[in-house]
């Protein structure tokens, strides 16, 4: 149901854990994610903990769908001294590639816990159906 676009995504993830980069608007981090058929749903989980509701964009253009979040610094006084910083703060960015058989105009969200949950339901042209026997008779009168 999914295609990954970006198969350096995983070494740029390996590189910004090793270096301590975060990402920026032109060059985002990845954001782990789960991906799941549940009954007749296609369920993709995100994990974006530290990141405020408000800082999160959901798009879907065809079949491309694509989030963007950004962590930002929690306001500090002057007089606060940092000892140690290793939440990373920046950028991060999925997109994906839908399956022909997802129903990208009914997409939900939930945000909670620091996951953010999309529930795409599966298009009613892709579930699996029975079709009728007729005679040759009855198909010529319909045409």
């Amino acid at each position: 149901m999914l295609m990954r676009t970006d198969p350096f995504r995983e070494l740029d993830r390996l590189a910004q854990q090793l270096t301590g980069v975060a990402g920026t608007w032109s060059r985002p981090s990845a954001m782990p994610m789960d991906a799941y058929r549940e009954g007749e749903e296609y369920v993709i989980a995100l994990d974006l903990p530290g990141v405020a509701r408000d800082a999160i964009e959901i798009d879907v253009e065809r079949n491309m769908l694509t989030v963007k979040a950004e962590r930002r610094p929690v306001a500090k006084s002057e007089d606060v001294q940092m000892e140690l910083s290793e939440r990373p703060l920046g950028v991060f960015s999925r997109q994906l590639v839908l399956a022909d058989t997802l129903d990208t105009e009914r997409i939900t969200a939930d945000y909670e816990a620091g996951v953010l949950t999309l529930r795409i339901p599966i298009a009613e042209r892709a579930k699996p159906r029975k079709i009728a026997i007729g005679t040759e008779r009855e198909h010529k009168q319909i045409g």
